[in-house]
């Protein structure tokens, strides 16, 4: 190499923001008249910047194929606003066509689209429905809101008679085209990490907290994006509220576009529902703790397969919970799962939540000063203190 001469990096598609997804509860659907000859302008933030972009939009459980019409992408004037900025507005196409058809349980990446973007930045996603899908696919966590008004308006710039709901639609990830150390952490979860209790549009998850850090770090900034696939009231081995999280593993943290690292935190769902059972006993939660030990394995497997990086969280208390029942057997279990969690080699890494979160006077309880008040979720407090809690550090090394 010359002297003076520096090596040029290969760009790369990285995900910057993404969406885990489920069929939307009947109280969390929109009703097939509102998404039909509709637009619907939703607004996410980046956590990674790049020079071009890619829209992923999703029919993964659509039971029919869904077409959508025009399509654009725009800077948002504000995360709570239907407005965007028309100058930055740009149209996004598929196989260069402005209308897509994604067939039944499938999901789209857009053309790459000649838009610069930075990290932290709200991008309002407009999109115009023909008609409504057959069935909708959904984040209903967003914590985000979004603006539906009928008629074709994807370039207005503002929607000036929409209604709003607190959810997701349709839209499955961004990816930015960066350079080639950059990557991304995804990290997979419950309502913990979809951030219950966060007032929408504010950007207070303990993973928006984490993506905050990074972007202050002088090593990190501009090169790790935060992945949050976290669903609310999910478990890892049934589904309930979404599908069970060693079934969406693949999807929603294997698959995503530059993908190095991965936490994984899950599991207080599956012994708090068990806890709900009065008939169980003490072998329904031992099969229960193997279960559970199992299913971390396959994911420890398939993300080594994958070169990812895994850290293991440790389930936090959740006794004296408001959603499940004070459970001494559901507590046994809840420590043995995290005494294997904590066994040296388990996991490529740790991050104990469980020291942190619980309280000095009873570990089986959150500690107060970081409660939100039902015992099973963190206050805002509380997430900013997950966030602070992880090391920085497991992300400036080589992850394989």
């Amino acid at each position: 190499m010359p002297a003076g001469s520096e090596p040029v990096l290969k760009s790369i598609w990285v995900s910057s923001w993404v969406s885990a997804q489920q069929i939307p509860e009947p109280r969390n659907a929109l009703a097939p008249d509102e998404l039909t000859n509709a637009t619907l302008r939703q607004v996410i933030r980046t956590s990674l910047g790049g020079s071009r972009i890619r829209l992923r939009v999703s029919n993964v459980y659509g039971t029919a194929p869904l077409t959508l019409g025009t399509i654009g992408i725009a800077r948002a004037t504000s995360p709570d606003s239907p407005e965007i900025d028309p100058r930055s507005s740009r149209r996004v196409t598929f196989s260069r066509q402005e209308t897509v058809t994604i067939p039944a349980g499938a999901y789209m990446v857009s053309d790459p689209i000649d838009f610069s973007v930075e990290p932290l930045i709200h991008l309002a996603i407009s999109i115009y429905f023909p008609s409504a899908p057959e069935q909708q696919t959904a984040h209903p966590g967003s914590r985000a809101t979004s603006h539906i008004q009928h008629g074709n308006h994807v370039e207005r710039k503002a929607l000036s008679n929409a209604t709003q709901v607190d959810h997701w639609y349709q839209i499955a990830g961004v990816d930015v085209e960066t350079e080639g150390t950059s990557r991304a952490l995804v990290i997979i979860g419950d309502s913990i990490t979809d951030g219950f209790g966060v007032q929408a549009n504010t950007d207070q998850r303990w993973t928006d907290f984490l993506i905050a850090r990074i972007h202050n770090d002088s090593e990190l900034k501009g090169t790790l994006a935060v992945l949050n696939v976290g669903l609310g009231g999910n478990r890892l081995l049934l589904d309930g509220l979404g599908p069970n999280g060693l079934s969406r593993f693949d999807r929603d943290v294997l698959d995503r576009p530059g993908a190095r690292h991965v936490i994984v935190l899950i599991g207080v769902n599956d012994l708090g529902t068990l806890s709900r059972d009065e008939t169980a006993g003490e072998g329904d939660y031992d099969g229960q703790v193997d279960q559970l030990i199992a299913a971390f394995e396959q994911m420890i497997v398939r993300s080594r397969e994958n070169g990812i990086q895994i850290i293991g969280a440790t389930i936090m208390p959740f006794a004296g919970s408001s959603f499940y029942p004070s459970n001494e057997m559901a507590e046994a279990a809840r420590q043995e799962v995290n005494a294997w969690i904590r066994k040296p080699g388990v996991f490529d890494a740790i991050i104990d939540f469980d020291l942190l979160m619980r309280s000095p006077d009873d570990p089986s309880r959150l500690n107060p000063a970081l409660d939100s008040g039902d015992h099973l979720h963190p206050s805002i407090a509380g997430y900013r203190a997950m966030a602070e809690f992880v090391p920085l550090e497991l992300f400036k090394v080589p992850s394989m």
